[in-house]
């Protein structure tokens, strides 16, 4: 039996067409909505990472703030160390403990402390002649130079004040000679010596004056055996 079509070519390659159409409109619509939902995706993580981004700014710019501050305060701290050490060493340059080991060493048997003073005062200013050659001239005028340089606390001179009592004032005039040749002091003299009357005992009460000598740099050795010195006088005492 034999199939008669009776549509035309013409409508069937119609139809075709609009199918193809309709397939390629499709699959525009597909590709596009992907490509929007990438577009939008991308825009979106874009945002996310700007936001990010702006957060590590903002506390990368804190923690800039934070090391210049912690840098300023170690700078300040550094500084109030060194002025610390600095006045120390010009209020106190020998340690009180080590000068009263020194001076504890140097007693002689039977001479015992009773008053210990320190005082610090500006140098006694000496009117010098004022006839001088042009090279004294230049001398004085450097040595200014030089002092003008110095911290006014590095030119103080500290004056030690000793009262004690002893037996006799052979052991007074032997402490002052010991005095005299120890490495700290300088300018040891009696003040006085008077009879001093304890009980049914006689003594002598003296009194000396010393300065503490200028520059002194004492290394730990020199302290160490000034302070092991004076323990063994404080021992045998």
């Amino acid at each position: 039996m034999l199939n008669i079509n009776f549509v035309p070519d013409d409508y069937i390659q119609s139809n075709e067409s609009r199918r193809t159409n309709l397939m390629y409109l499709v699959l525009f619509v597909v590709v596009m909505t992907a490509l929007g939902g990438t577009f939008v995706t991308i825009k979106i993580s874009q945002r996310a990472l700007d936001t990010k981004e702006k957060l590590v700014n903002e506390k990368m710019i804190k923690a800039k703030e934070a090391i210049k501050q912690f840098e300023e305060l170690q700078t300040k701290r550094k500084v109030m160390i060194k002025a610390a050490l600095t006045t120390a060493e010009l209020i106190e340059p020998v340690q009180r403990s080590v000068l009263l080991a020194s001076l504890t060493n140097n007693l002689p048997t039977g001479v015992s402390l009773l008053r210990l003073n320190l005082i610090q005062k500006e140098p006694k200013v000496t009117n010098r002649s004022a006839a001088t050659n042009s090279y004294q001239a230049a001398q004085a005028e450097n040595a200014t130079a030089d002092q003008s340089r110095v911290p006014q606390e590095k030119l103080l001179d500290t004056y030690i004040d000793i009262e004690g009592i002893a037996p006799s004032d052979l052991q007074v005039a032997a402490y002052i000679e010991r005095l005299s040749g120890s490495i700290l002091l300088e300018n040891v003299a009696l003040v006085e010596s008077k009879e001093y009357q304890i009980e049914d005992a006689t003594f002598r009460r003296f009194k000396l004056s010393t300065m503490l000598r200028k520059n002194i740099h004492l290394t730990k050795d020199d302290v160490k055996n000034i302070r092991d010195k004076g323990q063994e006088s404080v021992l045998n005492f």
